[in-house]
């Protein structure tokens, strides 16, 4: 068993390497700010997971912080458990945002592997009518015990 999770753990820290370097700025979008979310604790289910986030924009070009909350949801294997956590993420987005505009739903790729202390990428695009990306500005960082690959979903909400 434990042969096996080293090896799920290899896999999902490859497949999180190649996320992040595969990530390329979209060509009709411009760098907007970064998005810093908190992640919450969570277990995963074998076939996916849903863990709740509080986020915070903060753009490149003078302006007020956006903060968002909602949830992170994985689909695919996604086996053990982790604490709380922090991703970071470059907002690409047209030139023309609005205040507000990150809220949505976002889908792509993601990775993780946790051993006492883990790394996990995402790389994602939605938002307003997917015209916004998510890329990894540095890998998420974890403590637990936990393996995953496969599709993430995030949803992003104002908060109130």
């Amino acid at each position: 068993m434990r042969r096996l999770f080293s090896s799920l753990a290899a896999l999902a820290l490859a497949s999180a390497a190649a996320i992040a370097v595969a990530s390329a700025q979209p060509a009709d979008r411009v760098k907007a700010g970064t998005l810093t979310c908190d992640i919450s604790s969570g277990i995963g289910m074998i076939l996916g997971s849903h863990k709740s986030v509080q986020c915070v924009f903060a753009p490149d070009m003078s302006g007020p912080q956006e903060v968002y909350q909602g949830g992170i949801n994985k689909y695919g294997l996604d086996i053990g458990a982790t604490s709380g956590g922090q991703m970071v993420w470059v907002v690409f987005a047209p030139s023309t945002r609005q205040f507000g505009a990150l809220a949505g739903v976002y889908s792509g790729a993601t990775a993780e592997a946790t051993v006492a202390v883990g790394l996990g990428a995402n790389v994602l695009v939605g938002g307003s009518n997917h015209t916004i990306a998510l890329q990894p500005l540095s890998l998420q960082g974890q403590t637990g015990l936990n393996v995953a690959a496969g599709v993430a979903e995030l949803v992003l909400n104002p908060a109130h």
